[in-house]
Formats: structure tokens, sequence, C-alpha cells
């Protein structure tokens, strides 16, 4: 997508592109975008919509992601706090450096009282309706943001894949996501280069496998370790996961259901009889520490009667990949998206290089 053409008003729809203006920020931690180039800017997720006369300089974001968002977007100096901040060394470089120094205002789901009261006048919130990854709790109500003077922006690849009319199979709505946060900050010239990055890089998995019909295709369980053994819960047609899974060549074994997250049971796992199993291990603040996690989710999986006999299981086809750059909207959707494809056709890879 093009940046629009409207200076005056810049118009950012859940299915449009970003405003022109803004100078798209000086790199990580750096804030150059005009307050007043570009605005007033409108911009619309699945909850209604939103005008910003001006940049919002004070964001509160609810997570790692978003978090990470704003750092590429060059606007990582306006960032006052976040929920789920990223462990350290959880982002490369520079990244790291500058996503240590923001504020923890929640090690999850931040605290109502102390969101009302981060003095922020934007919160870009990833999770909304995610029950699974921390949408629940006592959040705000949409008068109590708007008493605080806080603008109520969602991630709506995420927050709201639940009420979306079809399925993600693409990441259109995550780069929708990312246009629409450098539309409101006056960055969107970045929002477009880290968007095109991230085509670029799915656009050369695709080159290696994107004739594979689907039922040439692998096919592939996300297993979410941290929403509980006992029951399995499934990653569906409208999360992004699905999106990240089929976009990397192989087939999420749970596409068939409806919605974004589904309680299954490991009967139904087994009748899939996935041939590869990815360990969604959600971030626990250190390399070492997620290792551990990895080894855990393998273990359990290798142990339980229900899945110990599965072919995937017996033969290790484990990926140990990070759940929030696989559920999550970001720009690590497209790193996954890599990472998968040469894991599971690595042949194919290899016979490129030749």
């Amino acid at each position: 997508m093009r940046p629009g053409k409207l200076c005056g008003l810049a118009v950012v729809v859940a299915l449009g592109a970003t405003a022109c203006g803004g100078s798209g920020g000086g790199g990580v931690g750096t804030d150059k975008a005009a307050s007043g180039a570009g605005f007033p800017v409108k911009v619309a997720d699945c909850k209604g919509s939103l005008t910003f006369s001006s940049a919002p300089r004070k964001i509160v974001t609810s997570n790692a992601a978003a978090l990470e968002m704003l750092l590429r977007l060059g606007a990582g100096d306006r960032v006052i706090g976040t929920g789920f901040p990223p462990g350290k060394g959880t982002l490369p470089g520079a990244l790291d450096r500058a996503a240590q120094k923001v504020p923890v205002l929640g090690k999850s789901v931040i605290p109502k009282e102390k969101l009302l009261g981060s003095g922020a006048d934007l919160y870009v919130d990833t999770f909304a309706s995610m029950d699974a990854m921390g949408g629940t709790g006592d959040a705000p109500t949409e008068e109590e943001y708007a008493a605080a003077g806080i603008k109520h922006l969602h991630l709506t690849s995420t927050a709201c894949a639940s009420t979306a009319g079809k399925a993600q199979e693409d990441l259109s709505a995550v780069e929708k996501d990312i246009r629409r946060l450098g539309a409101v900050t006056g960055t969107g010239k970045w929002a477009d280069a880290l968007v095109a990055g991230m085509r670029a890089k799915v656009g050369a998995v695709h080159k290696a496998v994107g004739d594979l019909a689907p039922g040439k295709r692998p096919t592939y369980f996300f297993f979410d370790y941290d929403a509980g053994t006992k029951q399995p819960v499934a990653v569906c047609r409208k999360q992004v996961a699905n999106a990240v899974i089929g976009q990397a060549g192989a087939r999420n074994i749970f596409d068939g259901c409806d919605g974004d997250f589904k309680p299954v049971s490991w009967e139904d796992v087994v009748a899939k009889n996935p041939d590869w199993i990815q360990l969604g291990v959600r971030d626990r603040g250190s390399a070492a520490a997620n290792a551990k996690a990895f080894d855990e989710a393998a273990a359990f999986l290798k142990t339980f009667p229900a899945t110990k006999d599965l072919a995937a299981v017996r033969n290790g086809r484990f990926l140990r990949i990070g759940s929030e750059r696989t559920t999550i909207a970001g720009v690590g959707n497209a790193d996954t998206v890599d990472e998968i494809a040469h894991t599971v056709h690595a042949d194919r890879f290899k016979a490129a290089r030749k």
C-alpha cells in the first residue's frame, strides 16, 4: 500500500493505508515526528474511530509486541510504560537496550488504576478480547479512558480477531496495524519500510514453498504450553498464528475451528496426528529460562500418555519458537514465518541454494 495523499486530514481506516506527513523518525528511541505535520489523523479499529490532532507524546503499550512496533517506528522516546515487558535480550541490539529503559507498569496485564493514572495520552491495546493471552481482568471502560485523557487504540489483528468476519490467511491485518500506528505517531515512512521488510522476507519463503497444494503441506500444531496441559487450547482460523503457519507452507491442524482460540481435547490433537509441533512458550525473561520452559514442554509431550506415541513426538519434530511472535501482531511474525518454513521445508531451501 502507498501512503495516502491527503495531508489536511489523513484518513486511515482498518482497510486503508497510512497518512502522509510524518518524518518517519530517526531510528530506535528517536522522536523526530513533527507534531503538526500530516495532522489531524483519523484512524479506525474494530471498536470505533479516533481522531488525533497531533502525534501522541506519552504512550503506554499493553505488551512487548506493541512496544517493539513503536521502537521500530522511531517513537520509542514517547513510550512511558508497558505491560508484559520483553525479557532482557529478547530483542536485538539497540532495540533491547531501548526496551529495557521503558518503565514496567505491570509484569502482565497493567492494573487498571496504574494505567488510568499513568498520564498517557495513548494506550496501544494488543489484547482486548484475547482472553487466553491476558485480556481478562478489571479493564477500564471506554468512559474511564476518556475521563483520563487516554485514547484507546487496538491492534486489530489480535485484539479484535475473534470478531473478524473472515479467517486470517496472510499478514495483511498485521501490516495495517503497523501502518495505523505509523499514521498516529507521524512515522508513516518508517511503517512503510517495516512492512516492505516483512513482505520481502515472506516473499522469499513463498518462492521456495508457495507452490505446495494444501493437501501436500505438512500439518502443524501450535502447542500453547502456558495455556495449560490438562486441556489444550487450539489457535483457530481467525488467529494471526493461522496466517503465520499458512504463510510458512504448513497447515494448522485446527484451521477448521472458528474464532481465534478454542479449548479442544487431547483426543482431538491425537486424531489430527500433526507432522510438526511448535512448543509455544511465553517469554520467561531470559534465554536460560526460556530454554528450560521449552525443555519442560517437550518433556510433557514425551511422557504424557496421549501424546508420547505421536510420530512428531517420537521423532522430535519440535519447533522452539516463542508464543508472542506467533500469536501476537508484530514485525516478528515474518521472522516466525521464515523460521517455520526453513524447519519444515528444509529440503526445499537446500535445493534452492544449489
